[in-house]
């Protein structure tokens, strides 16, 4: 909705499930006025209609003044009974004082709140300029018993309401250097810009793109340009290629019908462009365009994912590229100090959605596993660390002898490694070698298996045997000292961090600082908002936030939302440092 709100999306809200129990029309358009539009441009343009069985039979409309009556199985239309006069009398001015209000038609208004009949025809032509604008967005309601039950309404409703293609500014548009391109417009015979706006797998066809034209004509069997550029982190690859289109199909329902080209403003589906993906641009070969990138909300769910068997782990890498080409929303990562594969989704529905992808259309079988922090191990005093591999054992042996001093550094330094050998005691053929072995050793930590980080290590002295030293002996040597200086060290474990932007309604705040605290979080600034909402800015471990994006709803009966940033690593508790230390030892 907020993303809409800021590109001045038309939109129009629908109600669904009005047959079921506790089912409340009323209290539902309230809570959208609530939330949505500060609710002046929130309200009903058809009320629903109960039968004798209390069951939602129809719809009245109140700019019609009409019923609409599906309690025989098929839709009847009659004027409005006389009971329902007051109601209509209320909610309909309500909704034309609205209407005209968005539209922003200070005559119409003026006839209006003069007393004067409003035609229906110019309230019609007053609720399209509204919702166009997107100031307007109008209720309506659908029962599920039946699925005709308040559909006609909800398509009558875009046809009466909603813009043309030919009435919005399209995207914008570059070329594909990111340079300035002219702006187009909803002509089919303008040059072809296309986008994905869906991908999915066809047992039979194989890949299919729903696709949306903005401008020129998309023939079938013709040569497309695809170009697919995306923000760094998101897992999608940039790529600009030639293909073919294969078949163009009109969609009706479960049904594609092939038709020979779609023109401007149309929707279709396009059969074998096997590198596009959703969000790609489509263009002529002779213009190639890029449009500009989707705003995607940020995943903030992740889930750690291993193959069942051998089997699937060979088939799991093709099944998460189609499911990445089909969802722009999901990013995959495979962080190296874990060697998990984490896929970071929206939400749990949709973390249960995309396991059901992998497992039935792709027949992969995964297993959910405990998600591993990658944490890091640091040095939290001076030590010295002696390296001695003597080995003799026939013919050539192996022999390097070095000391270190190793120094902590501020947070985010980094490794430097210092040279102080005086007297050739290593030779600088070997020094190097020295360096190789402690940054190898630091990336497979000293205690708890996590990378080392931020120390300085001074290479001060050594031994070396003119027939026996190699450069694995001192690398070897180098990596036994660095876990020697460990050993009489005491070592800091570091856990990442992250910033966590929470935005909810005021009567939540002190629910939300109570569990961020819980968390070991730490809050830093909170904000007033607009609306009633508020904005609380908090440090938090990043392993003590995995679930949530589950839990925020929870917590704020799902009107809570937050934003997520790395903020570096900080130390690990004493206790649970020691736990984690123990269990690395044991496995």
């Amino acid at each position: 909705w907020d993303e809409c709100e800021f590109l001045g999306m038309p939109r129009a809200i629908v109600v669904t499930n009005l047959d079921r129990d506790r089912a409340d029309f009323d209290e539902t358009v309230a809570v959208c006025q609530r939330v949505f539009a500060g609710g002046g441009g929130v309200l009903p343009l058809f009320l629903p209609v109960h039968g004798d069985d209390e069951i939602v039979a129809g719809f009245l409309d109140l700019l019609d003044e009409q019923i609409w009556d599906w309690s025989t199985g098929s839709v009847v239309v009659t004027e409005a009974e006389e009971r329902h006069r007051e109601l209509i009398e209320t909610e309909r001015s309500a909704l034309i004082e609205g209407v005209v209000t968005a539209s922003e038609d200070e005559a119409l208004l003026d006839r209006f709140l003069g007393g004067e009949h409003v035609d229906v025809d110019l309230l019609t032509s007053d609720l399209e300029k509204a919702v166009t604008r997107g100031h307007f967005h109008p209720v309506m309601g659908h029962a599920a018993w039946s699925a005709t039950v308040g559909s006609e309404l909800i398509l009558d409703l875009i046809v009466r309401a909603f813009p043309s293609p030919r009435e919005r500014d399209l995207p914008l548009v570059t070329s594909i250097d990111g340079s300035p391109a002219e702006p187009l417009t909803a002509d089919p015979e303008g040059p072809l810009l296309a986008e994905v706006i869906k991908t999915t797998t066809d047992p039979y066809v194989g890949k299919v793109s729903i696709v949306r034209v903005f401008s020129g004509t998309l023939a079938a069997d013709s040569p497309v340009h695809v170009s697919g550029h995306f923000a760094a982190g998101t897992g999608h690859e940039d790529h600009d290629v030639d293909e073919r289109v294969g078949r163009v199909s009109a969609l009706l329902g479960t049904r594609h019908i092939d038709i020979p080209a779609a023109i401007a403003g149309s929707i279709v589906a396009v059969s074998k462009l096997g590198r596009a993906e959703t969000g790609d641009t489509l263009s002529s070969i002779d213009r190639p365009l890029l449009m500009e990138p989707w705003a995607m909300p940020e995943p903030m769910l992740p889930l750690a994912i291993t193959p069942h068997s051998a089997g699937d782990e060979d088939r799991l890498g093709m099944a998460l590229a189609r499911v990445l080409a089909e969802d722009p929303t999901l990013r995959v990562e495979h962080p190296p100090e874990t060697g998990q594969i984490v896929l970071w989704t929206l939400g749990e529905a949709h973390a249960d959605l995309i396991l059901d992808r992998i497992k039935n259309r792709f027949g992969v079988a995964v297993d959910s596993a405990e998600l591993r922090p990658s944490m890091r191990e640091t040095f939290a005093n001076p030590a010295h660390g002696t390296g001695r591999l003597v080995k003799q054992s026939g013919g050539h042996g192996q022999y390097a002898v070095v000391d270190i001093e190793v120094e902590p550094l501020a947070p985010g330094a980094g490794f430097v490694f210092v040279d102080r050998i005086v007297g050739g005691a290593v030779p600088r053929n070997y020094v190097t070698s020295v360096e190789k072995g402690v940054r190898q050793q630091m990336a497979q930590g000293v205690a708890a298996g996590f990378p080392v980080v931020d120390i300085q290590v001074t290479l001060v002295d050594g031994k070396f045997h003119p027939v026996d030293s190699s450069d694995m002996a001192f690398q070897t040597a180098g990596a036994m000292a660095l876990k020697d200086a460990a050993a009489r060290a005491t070592l800091t474990l570091l856990e990442p961090t992250v910033t966590v932007t929470v935005g909810v309604p005021d009567e939540h705040v002190g629910a939300v600082i109570a569990d961020l605290s819980g968390r070991r979080g730490t809050v830093r600034a909170t904000q007033s908002l607009p609306g009633g909402r508020s904005q609380i800015e908090a440090e938090v471990p990043e392993v003590a936030i995995t679930r949530y994006a589950i839990d925020i709803r929870s917590i704020t009966h799902g009107t809570g939302e937050f934003t997520r940033s790395p903020n570096g690593f900080a130390p690990v508790p004493a206790s649970l440092a020691q736990r984690l230390i123990d269990n690395s030892a044991a496995g």
